[in-house]
């Protein structure tokens, strides 16, 4: 009932949120940057499940995003006008339809994705799984640059522009909610395991594979998801944007809010992505900027803005999963994050 409450409350918030942006003058600037922070977080948060709690070090993560991207491009272009064609609705109802149905096209596709790639490679530990995550991530670009039927080299234009700050803030409230519901589960505690000994983890009794698996299939779906929002709001597409760079930034924005620390993400993507907005001039020197950012926070700070805790208390993370009994579950939990 108390989980029903607060996401209702959270929902009542982004609608007056939403709403209340739309009547800024000129507020076209303030929307585009608000989204791209949302795409960001999705991103993040989703990487962090990955690489902060599981322990896997992915670079593919721009792979995933670009399969989620071009696949709700192409079903807002080639499917939609075929499947809606028969319904006379308004166009913001159309709109939010189109975004909502691109929104699980795009997650599943990379799931079915990150399921693939994620059943040979996650047998491999460390540099090597980096590495063959990052050559999966090459190997969708090169192929999207291949593919005339989504714009190849030329891009994909034409893309319904449907992704507005409700439809991305919302996906972001998702995205916290469900990746805080499973950090703070059972599962949670195997993802914990397997980041902190694998082979004592499989010692006790752990599915590592498995469960490396289930965290990458999840971590995918939300980047798809990330993707497919980026796609709806520059309404074009180039495969040059899901570069080698693309997931440096993405890692870049885990590291700096802290391993296994889901507000860390958030705060991290936002202030990052906030940045290099404000440094648009400069944006062929995005690695130089990368790499100073990495070197002055591995000096002051080597554990990242919030480490591996949460702004959240026990109190509130208990609100999500919808009971207000601390249970042995949780103490655990509590003990090995914090």
């Amino acid at each position: 009932m108390k989980r029903m409450i607060l996401i209702i409350l959270s929902l009542l918030f982004l609608f007056v949120f939403s709403y209340l942006i739309n009547l800024i003058p000129h507020g076209g600037y303030i929307k585009h940057v608000l989204n791209n922070c949302g795409i960001a977080v999705v991103a993040t948060v989703s990487l962090n499940l990955i690489v902060g709690f599981t322990g896997q070090f992915s670079l593919g993560h721009a792979g995933f995003m670009a399969i989620g991207a071009y696949s709700s491009a192409s079903f807002a272009a080639f499917l939609a006008p075929v499947i809606f064609r028969s319904l006379i609705l308004p166009p913001s109802v159309m709109n939010g339809l189109i975004m909502f149905f691109g929104l699980i096209f795009g997650g599943v596709a990379a799931a079915i994705s990150g399921l693939l790639v994620g059943l040979p490679t996650l047998r491999l530990r460390g540099d090597y799984l980096a590495i063959a995550t990052l050559g999966f991530s090459e190997i969708i670009r090169v192929l999207i640059l291949n593919i005339q039927v989504i714009g190849g080299a030329r891009g994909f234009i034409g893309i319904p522009e449907t992704a507005n700050v409700f439809w991305v803030w919302f996906t972001v409230l998702v995205t916290v909610v469900v990746i805080t519901n499973l950090v703070y589960s059972p599962r949670g505690s195997a993802f914990l395991a397997i980041r902190e000994d694998e082979i004592a983890a499989e010692s006790m009794g752990i599915r590592t594979t498995r469960y490396k698996v289930i965290a990458f299939i999840i971590g995918s779906f939300f980047a798809g998801c990330a993707g497919s929002l980026f796609a709806h709001h520059n309404a074009y597409l180039n495969p040059s944007s899901f570069d080698f760079l693309k997931s440096i930034e993405v890692v870049l924005m885990v590291v700096l809010g802290g391993l296994g620390s889901i507000t860390g993400s958030v705060i991290a993507a936002i202030g990052v992505t906030a940045l290099l907005e404000g440094l648009r001039e400069f944006h062929e020197y995005r690695l130089v900027i990368y790499s100073l950012l990495l070197i002055v926070m591995m000096i002051v700070r080597p554990q990242g803005i919030f480490g591996n805790r949460e702004i959240f208390s026990a109190t509130a993370r208990r609100m999500l999963k919808g009971t207000w009994r601390e249970t042995e579950d949780d103490e655990e939990n509590e003990e090995i994050i914090s």
